[in-house]
């Protein structure tokens, strides 16, 4: 009579070979959830960004752009190029590191205003901030040249004052900074509000309770919580600012105010691309530099 225990499978473990560890899941599973990124900065990151250094070292087969070129290793096309467009090299990191700084002084009471005093207003705030994205950047740089017109009311109450030396605005360096400023003015406000409004404002209260001035309390402790959020909008506002050139373009006066992206512009539309290519590579690696030192400085080394 046949048993009706159950019965007992052994199956070799050498035919199904051996079980996953909880550990050894826990250890793959955050590469497989970076693979998906990882694969996009790869296809769309580094592929053009070796694709954009060797089109900087392509030798040209004429004396015209309309000649042609062949792969090659011409380092003097990053000579040539500096040697020739380094006003406009420098004019940019000028430009874009005063804008940068017009914007964080604009910027920090706006920001600061709406994490600690805004109150019920807090969301119309941030709406209005952002507003400005609604409307296109072309459009917003227009905007202010109509405000800027010789014949406007703000050139023209200037002018009564003798505030302007050049009696215009427009076609100058100031023309180009307030746009650059204005347009990226958005990305400096939301970082430091997101740095400020996670401050406990207790730690302010307890540093007024021991004796502390509002103004050392705020370079104390304000200043340096909200660290990450002004290092954050310098960068979010700096990097844009150095490579663009439609402010430059509406709101300068040609060859004495134009930035590094006009003339990568320009030159990319004449099909040199050895030299645009060198120009945007360069301008890339020295704000990499200039990024990674900032950061150092700036005690915030985690951003990295």
């Amino acid at each position: 009579m046949p048993s009706l225990m159950p019965q007992t499978v052994v199956v070799d473990s050498a035919l199904t070979g051996p079980t996953p560890t909880p550990l050894a899941k826990r250890r793959t599973l955050p590469y497989l959830l970076l693979l998906p990124g990882m694969t996009w900065l790869l296809i769309f990151f580094l592929v053009p960004l070796v694709t954009l250094l060797t089109t900087s070292l392509q030798v040209p087969l004429g004396s015209t752009p309309s000649a042609g070129y062949t792969a090659g290793f011409r380092f003097a096309n990053y000579t040539d190029a500096f040697s020739k467009y380094s006003p406009e090299f420098f004019r940019s990191f000028v430009y874009s590191g005063i804008a940068t700084a017009l914007a964080l002084v604009i910027a920090f009471p706006l920001a600061y205003f709406i994490a600690f005093r805004a109150g019920r207003w807090r969301n119309i705030l941030l709406v209005l901030v952002v507003a400005p994205f609604f409307c296109s950047f072309l459009i917003r740089t227009y905007a202010w040249k109509t405000i800027f017109a010789d014949d406007g009311v703000i050139v023209s109450v200037m002018n009564n004052l003798h505030l302007l030396p050049q009696d215009r605005i427009l076609a100058t360096p100031i023309a180009v900074v307030t746009g650059l400023t204005y347009n990226f003015l958005p990305f400096m406000i939301l970082p430091l509000y997101a740095s400020l409004e996670r401050i406990d404002p207790r730690l302010i209260e307890a540093g007024a309770d021991l004796y502390a001035a509002p103004f050392t309390a705020f370079r104390k402790i304000t200043v340096p919580l909200a660290m990450p959020g002004i290092v954050a909008g310098t960068l979010l506002t700096f990097i844009p600012a150095t490579g663009d050139f439609i402010n430059a373009e509406l709101l300068g006066s040609g060859k004495s105010t134009l930035m590094i992206g006009n003339v990568i512009e320009k030159l990319f539309g004449r099909g040199d691309y050895p030299t645009t290519a060198a120009l945007s590579f360069s301008l890339m690696a020295v704000i990499v530099v200039i990024v990674f030192v900032y950061i150092r400085k700036a005690g915030t080394e985690d951003l990295v």
